[in-house]
């Protein structure tokens, strides 16, 4: 949406052009006005302004001085001069500014309502243009670190990576020269974030970036190192020596030990933030990187509560009675659950959650089995519960990550069913709650101040919209326009007003907004076919 704002000093020509225009496109163009150049001036400190409709000549700053101002203000704007004057001197100067049309008065509106919309086709080509060039390089750096990262993951999750020869990975890692080297062993290290307050993504991702800056600048001079954010919103590194290690490789787990507490005291001091690792006590081969990750997960689900701030070791080989195969495959399908309900794709959400909750009652299941699935089942719904803020709805929710609270797995599988159910509840109701209670704020405020500015950047500072997603806001759950709205509004109470003799017709234009009665009575006619005044006379009549 375009805001317009329209500028003259003559009240009668401003409010003519301000209510045709406030028509003329409502989804498209935001009107404001001004009846002299130092109020246009506050209206630019207070928004932001794409078209100018002003006067040339006007009392104290004139046209062309007010145009450097905007400019000054909003460098794109673009501006109209509209005068009655034919002066070549004028429209010669306006003619050298940069933006400017020159209109004169004597050519009528629908001159004027073309040359507005010309302007602002002008205005969307230039700021396609303008990001598609801004963008482009943005886009490709982003494109190439989200390559980067979405490759790293997947040499987590996905064995069959390492079926392509060793040749192509070591391509990739040269590409985005990381020092990385597929013939030699590497360590793997989980560390999780724990914080007291719930982090919307980016802030997460600041975190995440700044924990990755403090890892580098403590561990860059002994070893090559690559980070990746993975699906779970922890943080993974893969870490070689810079050095051939001719020590034993304890020796470097215990400087990563080290350095890794070096790194939990400098993310509590500096971002306020502690930090859990889970480390592998001995280095693996690119194809060991899988079935280490995800013994580095197991390892901090099955030491929640032992200390956020531990540095954990990992010396076992092997994961008993598991298979890789099956490790990612719950994993996987954990990932497949979450998404569809942050987007709300329920039937699919219970699809998935119902296999794995049935994989637990099966009569063959073992116990390690039974235990990776339901953790994995319990952390994803104990972790989305605190995320959005649901501990007064499931008051018992810590009893998702004690499985032997339970008498039996049956017991278990029902609470996990009530959580889930809390959780879907909760997803399908907030959102349209959210918007209801919105709504009905505004239709409030506007009902009871309908004599004040009611102009969309007033009422989209009052409730921190942005103008725009506010008007498409405002429409899609209401139907109408918002200035359609609030026009309904001020006819309805200007006709109850005007019943009562006592109010004068000035009154009455006051108290629904309108400072010019004048103003007032052609909006009322434009709306009902009569005046005012021809409203009371036939109220008479009856």
């Amino acid at each position: 949406m375009y805001r317009l704002l329209i500028v003259d000093d003559e009240d009668i020509i401003t409010d003519a052009l301000y209510e045709t225009f406030a028509r003329y496109m409502p989804d498209r163009l935001d009107v404001c006005k001004a009846y002299s150049a130092s109020e246009a001036l506050a209206w630019l400190e207070r928004s932001r302004i794409d078209i100018v409709l002003t006067d040339i000549r006007m009392p104290g700053m004139n046209g062309l001085e007010l145009t450097e101002q905007v400019q000054a203000y909003w460098s794109h704007c673009r501006v109209i001069f509209l005068t009655g004057y034919s002066d070549f001197n004028y429209a010669y100067r306006a003619f050298q500014m940069p933006n400017v049309r020159y209109l004169l008065k004597t050519e009528g509106y629908d001159k004027v309502l073309s040359v507005v919309k010309e302007v602002m086709e002008e205005i969307r080509k230039s700021h396609h243009m303008h990001e598609l060039l801004e963008k482009s390089y943005e886009i490709t750096c982003k494109l190439d670190l989200l390559q980067q990262e979405e490759y790293l993951r997947n040499l987590l999750l996905n064995s069959h990576a390492y079926e392509s020869s060793t040749c192509e990975i070591q391509k990739q890692l040269d590409r985005w020269d990381l020092g990385m080297h597929t013939s030699s062993p590497v360590y793997v290290v989980l560390g999780r974030i724990h914080s007291r307050d719930k982090y919307a993504h980016t802030e997460r991702a600041k975190i995440q970036a700044s924990m990755q800056l403090i890892v580098s600048s403590l561990m860059d001079e002994q070893t090559h190192h690559v980070s990746v954010p993975d699906h779970y919103g922890d943080m993974v590194w893969l870490i070689q020596p810079k050095q051939t290690e001719t020590e034993p490789s304890s020796s470097l787990v215990r400087y990563l030990e080290g350095t890794l507490e070096l790194v939990q005291e400098a993310c509590m001091n500096s971002l306020d933030n502690a930090v859990a690792f889970a480390l592998a006590g001995n280095s693996c081969y690119w194809s060991g990187i899988p079935r280490q990750y995800e013994r580095l997960r197991q390892l901090h689900w099955m030491k929640i509560g032992d200390g956020i701030s531990m540095v954990l070791r990992d010396y076992d080989e092997v994961l008993p009675n598991q298979g890789l195969k099956e490790l990612t495959r719950v994993s996987n399908r954990i990932d497949l659950m979450s998404g569809y309900l942050e987007t709300g794709r329920i039937q699919q959400f219970y699809e998935v959650f119902e296999e794995l909750a049935n994989e637990l009652m099966q009569q063959d299941v073992t116990l390690e089995r039974a235990m990776e699935t339901y953790y994995n089942l319990a952390l994803h719904l104990y972790s989305t519960i605190n995320r959005w803020g649901l501990h007064q709805d499931i008051p018992d929710q810590r009893r998702l990550l004690h499985l032997n609270e339970y008498t039996c797995m049956k017991d278990a599988v029902k609470f996990l069913y009530q959580a889930a159910d809390q959780l879907v509840r909760f997803k399908s109701s907030n959102e349209q709650d959210r918007a209801n209670a919105v709504i009905h704020s505004l239709c409030t405020y506007i009902t009871e101040h309908l004599e004040e500015d009611l102009s969309l950047v007033r009422l989209a500072e009052l409730y921190h919209f942005n103008p725009s997603y506010l008007s498409r806001f405002f429409k899609q759950e209401m139907g109408i326009n918002l200035s359609e709205f609030i026009d309904e509004l001020r006819i309805r109470k200007a006709k109850d007003l005007l019943r009562n003799a006592d109010f004068m017709v000035r009154e009455v234009a006051l108290q629904v907004g309108y400072e010019a009665a004048h103003s007032f009575t052609r909006f009322f006619k434009k709306v009902t076919g009569m005046t005012p005044q021809e409203f009371r006379e036939s109220l008479m009549v009856r």
